[in-house]
C-alpha cells in the first residue's frame, strides 16, 4: 500500500497575528503531540503494540485502538482532530474523513476527497463569541441582581426575627389578657346561670299549673258530656256511648268495661270521677269536638287563575244576566282575595301558648353583662389566634432552605404563570406547581414541594415537587425544575418527557454565579 503519510505543519495567528507552527500528523490533537515524534517508533496508545512511525497514517490499521491512524479512515474505531482555528476544536468519527461532507468548519476532514468546502470556522466563532458576550452580560446583571436578592433577604429575615420576638412577647401579654377575661366571664356567668335556672324553674312550675287547669276544665266538660240525663253522676250506660273507650279494642264497651273503668261501681260522682277521668282522658273524644263542623276546603279548582279557553264562543249566547252574574263572580273572587289574613290563620298550637316569656328586668341585666364579657372574652381569643398563626406563618418561612445565602426568599409566596396554547402552568415556589386548561377547567396539582434535588456540586439547580394528583392507572404526578441564571425571575418552558413527570425551565438572578474572565477574542478556542 503506498504510503501516504504525511506531517501537517500547522500555522496558527496567535495574539495580535504572531505566527507560531507547530507539527504534527494529521489529525492529531495538540495535547497528544508528545506521543508521535517523527524520528521515533510509534507505540499504540492502548499499549498494545509498536511500530516504525512511517505506519502512522498509512491508511492501514496497525493499532486495535486505532491510534496510529488519526487522519484516515483505515481504522474503524478512529477519530480525526478538527482544530478548528477561530472555532471549537473537536472529533469526528475517522470514517467520516474524505467522505465528500464537510464536518470539521476548518475544512481540513475532506483534505483528498476533492469537495468543496469553505472554512466558516471564524463566522461561527464569530457567533458564538456574541452569544457568549450576551451570556456574560447575562451572568454579571444577573448576579448584581442576586446580590441585591441576598442583601434584601438577610434584612427581611432580621426583621422577621425582631418581629417575632415582638410578637411573641404580645403573644403572652394576649394570653394573660384571655385569662384574666376568662375570669371575669366565668364569675358574670354564674349570676346568670342561676337567674335562668330560677326563671325556667318559675316557668316550668306556672306552665304545671296551666295544664293542671286545663286539665280539671275537660275533665269537667267531659263529666258534663258524659252525664246524659243531668243527675250529677256518670252511670256505666252513659260510659257506654264511648266506644273509643273500648280497652280491647275489639269496637264494643261493655258493661262489665265500663264498669271496670268506673272503678268496679255502677256510677261516680264529680269527686269520683276525677279518678276515673286519669285512665281515660288519653283516649277519649270530647263531643263538642266531634260536633264542630269539618272546615270545608276550597276546592283547588276555585283557587287557580281564571283560564282563558281558545275556543271562541259566539257572542249571541251570551245573555246580560250572565254577564251580570259573571261580575258578580268577579266581584265576590278579588274580596276573597283581599279578606283579612287572620281569617285563615290558624289558632295558637299549645307549643305557641306554652312559650316561655321574656326575661325579668334583673335577669335581663345579668344576661347582658355576661354577653359583654363573653364578647370581650371571645375578642380577645380571636386576636390571639391571629397573633399565633402570624408567629407561626413567620416562623415557617425562616425555616425554609432558601439557599446559602438565603438568595431565595423573595420567590416565597410568589408565583410565576406560562401560558401554552391549551394550559396555563402555574409554579409557585416553595409551595406547589400546577395546570388548568386556558379555557375553563379544573386546576390540577402537579405537585407540592418536596426539596432541593440538584447535584452535589450544587443542589440548588433542580427543584423537586412530588405527590400531586395521581394519573389514571398511573403514579401520581410530579415536576421537576431546572433553574438557570436569566435578569428575569419566569419559567421559559414546560414539558412532559415521561408521563406524569414534568419539566419545567426556570430563569432566576438567584442562581448567577460570579462571573470569571472569558477569553472571547477570535483564538480563545484554538488549541494549538
Amino acid at each position: 500500500m503506498a504510503c501516504i503519510h504525511l506531517l501537517l505543519t500547522l500555522v496558527f495567528a496567535v495574539s495580535f497575528g504572531t505566527p507560531v507552527e507547530i507539527q504534527r500528523p494529521r489529525g492529531v490533537p495538540l495535547t497528544k503531540k508528545q506521543f508521535y515524534e517523527e524520528n521515533k517508533p510509534f507505540t499504540c496508545l492502548d499499549g498494545s503494540r509498536t511500530i516504525p512511525f512511517d505506519r502512522v497514517n498509512d491508511d492501514y490499521c496497525d493499532c486495535k485502538d486505532g491510534s496510529d491512524e488519526p487522519g484516515t479512515a483505515a481504522c474503524p474505531n478512529g477519530s480525526f482532530h478538527c482544530t478548528n482555528a477561530g472555532y471549537r476544536p473537536t472529533f469526528i468519527p475517522s470514517s467520516r474523513i474524505n467522505d465528500g461532507i464537510c464536518d470539521c468548519c476548518d475544512t481540513t476532514d475532506e483534505y483528498n476527497s476533492g469537495a468543496k468546502c469553505e472554512n466558516t470556522c471564524k463566522e461561527l466563532g464569530r457567533k458564538e463569541r456574541e452569544v457568549l458576550q450576551k451570556m456574560a452580560e447575562v451572568t454579571k446583571e444577573g448576579f448584581l441582581l442576586k446580590q441585591q436578592l441576598i442583601e434584601e433577604a438577610k434584612k427581611g429575615q432580621q426583621e422577621n426575627r425582631v418581629k417575632v420576638t415582638e410578637m411573641q412577647e404580645n403573644k403572652k401579654q394576649l394570653e394573660e389578657k384571655v385569662e384574666a377575661l376568662r375570669t371575669v366571664k366565668e364569675t358574670a356567668e354564674q349570676p346568670e346561670k342561676e337567674a335562668k335556672e330560677r326563671h325556667l324553674k318559675a316557668w316550668e312550675e306556672q306552665k304545671a299549673a296551666i295544664r293542671l287547669e286545663k286539665d280539671k276544665a275537660k275533665m269537667a266538660e267531659a263529666f258534663l258530656e258524659l252525664d246524659d240525663n243531668a243527675d250529677g253522676f256518670v252511670s256505666v250506660s252513659e260510659l257506654q256511648s264511648h266506644a273509643e273507650l273500648d280497652p280491647d279494642a275489639d269496637g264494643t264497651l261493655t258493661e262489665t268495661e265500663a264498669q271496670g273503668l268506673l272503678g268496679g261501681t255502677e256510677q261516680v260522682d264529680t269527686s269520683t270521677f276525677e279518678s276515673v277521668w286519669t285512665n281515660i282522658k288519653e283516649k277519649y273524644h270530647s263531643e263538642s269536638l266531634s260536633e264542630e263542623p269539618a272546615p270545608v276546603e276550597t276546592p283547588p279548582d276555585e283557587v287557580k287563575e281564571p283560564v282563558v279557553d281558545n275556543e271562541p264562543y259566539p257572542e249571541e249566547d251570551v245573555s246580560e244576566e250572565d254577564e251580570e252574574d259573571d261580575d258578580e263572580e268577579d266581584d265576590y273572587h278579588e274580596e276573597d282575595d283581599k279578606a283579612p289574613p287572620t281569617v285563615r290563620t290558624p289558632e295558637k298550637s299549645q307549643d305557641d301558648e306554652e312559650a316561655m316569656p321574656p326575661y325579668d328586668a334583673d335577669t335581663q341585666v345579668l344576661i347582658d353583662a355576661a354577653q359583654k364579657t363573653r364578647d370581650d372574652f371571645e375578642e380577645a381569643q380571636k386576636a390571639l389566634r391571629e397573633m399565633e398563626d402570624q408567629i407561626g406563618n413567620i416562623e415557617k418561612e425562616l425555616s425554609f432552605d432558601f439557599g446559602p445565602d438565603a438568595e431565595f426568599t423573595y420567590m416565597y409566596s410568589q408565583c410565576y404563570e406560562l401560558p401554552t396554547s391549551e394550559y396555563i402552568y402555574r409554579l409557585c415556589p416553595f409551595n406547589r406547581v400546577s395546570q388548568k386548561p386556558k379555557y375553563g377547567g379544573s386546576e390540577t396539582n402537579l405537585g407540592s414541594w418536596g426539596s432541593w434535588s440538584g447535584p452535589e456540586n450544587n443542589k440548588y439547580l433542580v427543584m423537586k415537587y412530588e405527590h400531586g394528583t395521581g394519573c389514571w392507572q398511573g403514579p401520581n404526578r410530579s415536576t421537576t425544575v431546572k433553574l438557570t441564571c436569566g435578569k428575569e425571575t419566569v419559567v421559559t418552558s414546560t414539558s412532559e418527557p415521561s408521563r406524569c413527570e414534568y419539566l419545567m425551565e426556570f430563569t432566576t438572578p438567584a442562581v448567577c454565579q460570579e462571573p470569571t474572565n472569558i477569553d472571547l477574542s477570535p483564538h480563545g478556542h484554538e488549541e494549538l
